[in-house]
């Protein structure tokens, strides 16, 4: 029931969880998509310069073609023919002046029926049908270009190609020198531009901007991550502390009431209690006269101290008294104990040992309350080894507390059941009224103390941790001496 309470709680900062990881998650993706199209609008506009840059040479190099080449070679040798070695040599001194510190990887020049008349590599030189669909839309007079692309099977997919040219065609075309028109095509210029540098520097770029991204992504994300869970363990101890404080709060109010019905009721109980107990005695004096062996009272007698101790612990737990504090040695009550068990302590093979560190402070206690809780968590150690044993006691302090370890040899105390110990008329005792450890706990948090029960890890038998405040003296001073 507790944990789902704090589910519910805890419900809401989940949902602002969520959200905000998937807000991170949006906006992931988010800068993913814008750039990538980043890098796309990049090389669209990256691929459109370049065309326009090679249509622009194209155009110088058809101006200085047919100036240069063309009307010479036709007054000179009355046809062109690229197959002569000095009409080749011409050209291709012509196009390489002309396109000298320009970017042209590669210059191929076909006739009209796409064969290539010149070539920067001569190996190309009459070579046919290798200007594909370019060829035929620039012999009709529209320039086009297409993108050429190489690299690993896995790297064109992702728009990482390792090589990309640019191949651009467009018409050759008579020149007429006084007319505002251009003149048939005589061929098609071919120039491819190697542009893998500008690529790879765009994707260089979309890499680092991904990169950037993830990198910020998973910063913000660690530190929503850390600030929720954060931000979890805080109202979780709250939501557990508030729980932790209605059910003290619930306790409370039960002991009140069982606090007055006892209050209540004790004293009707108690009063002819004390009637039938002097009775039994009066009535054992007179029965030892008569008959000795009659123990019929010393019955009566026994069983109305026990009832009478059961009524005082039902007090002690309803009602517990103000601690009325004064500066005490820890050991020195301890030691009292042991004195007050010793009989039991013969009779039955138990052993105490006693490891007190150096120079214990002295605390500010309710000797007697104290006396009392110590001497239940013995009598408890005790009862757990109805054979005899061994218990050791030991004391500790650092700068803020006195540390008090009681540890036994029994058979410890089963998981089913070790956390309901300090539940009120809980026992596994055949006789009992279940309040002893309530008042323990009771007698050392009314001290500001800490108490813990826990099972032996490394052997059997139950240790039990008191933690008590240590206090300064002198601050202390309407304090007196034990």
């Amino acid at each position: 029931m507790q944990k789902i309470l704090l589910d519910d709680r805890i419900k809401p900062f989940r949902l602002v969880k969520y959200f905000t990881i998937v807000s991170l998650a949006a906006i992931l993706i988010g800068a993913i998509v814008l750039s990538v199209l980043n890098v796309h609008w990049a090389k669209a506009m990256h691929m459109k310069k370049s065309e326009d840059y090679a249509l622009v040479l194209i155009e110088n190099l058809n101006h200085q073609i047919f100036l240069q080449f063309v009307i010479p070679v036709v007054l000179k040798y009355g046809k062109i023919e690229l197959s002569n070695s000095d009409q080749f040599d011409r050209m291709d001194t012509i196009v390489r002046s002309t396109l000298h510190s320009f970017k042209a990887d590669m210059v191929n020049i076909y006739d009209i029926n796409n064969t290539i008349s010149y070539s920067f590599d001569k190996d190309m030189v009459g070579r046919k049908n290798l200007g594909g669909t370019g060829f035929e839309y620039a012999l009709e007079g529209s320039p086009t270009s297409k993108l050429v692309q190489r690299g690993d099977f896995w790297m064109l997919p992702l728009g990482f190609p390792k090589e990309s040219w640019l191949i651009t065609y467009a018409p050759l075309r008579v020149e007429r020198q006084f007319l505002k028109i251009t003149g048939p095509v005589l061929g098609v210029v071919e120039i491819v531009q190697d542009i893998s540098e500008d690529y790879q520097s765009i994707l260089h770029y979309q890499t680092r901007v991904l990169i950037t991204c993830t990198a910020v992504m998973s910063v913000l994300l660690i530190i929503m991550v850390v600030v929720v869970k954060r931000g979890e363990t805080i109202i979780h101890q709250r939501n557990l502390e508030q729980l932790q404080l209605k059910e003290k709060l619930a306790q409370a109010e039960r002991l009140s009431s069982l606090g007055g019905m006892v209050a209540g009721i004790s004293h009707e109980i108690r009063n002819p209690l004390g009637i039938i107990k002097s009775s039994a005695e009066l009535l054992k004096k007179k029965a030892a006269i008569q008959d000795p062996s009659n123990n019929f009272p010393d019955i009566i007698v026994e069983e109305s101290n026990r009832l009478n101790n059961i009524i005082t612990d039902f007090l002690n737990y309803a009602k517990p008294r103000a601690p009325h504090f004064i500066f005490c040695r820890i050991e020195d009550i301890i030691e009292k104990n042991v004195a007050f068990l010793t009989p039991q302590l013969e009779q039955m093979g138990y052993i105490i040992h006693r490891n007190y560190a150096e120079n214990l402070p002295s605390l500010s206690l309710d000797s007697d309350m104290t006396y009392q809780a110590f001497l239940n968590i013995l009598m408890n150690a005790m009862e757990a080894m109805p054979s005899g044993g061994e218990i050791t006691v030991s004391v500790t302090a650092d700068e803020k507390s006195l540390h008090v370890h009681i540890v036994d040899q029994g058979d410890g105390i089963s998981d089913d059941i070790i956390n309901k110990i300090w539940d009120p008329f809980f026992t596994c005792k055949e006789k009992g009224t279940g309040l002893g450890l309530g008042i323990v706990k009771n007698i050392i948090e009314s001290q500001h103390g800490i108490i813990s029960i826990t099972n032996r890890s490394d052997q059997s038998g139950v240790m039990v941790h008191i933690e008590l405040p240590i206090q300064d003296k002198e601050s202390n001073g309407n304090h007196s001496d034990c």
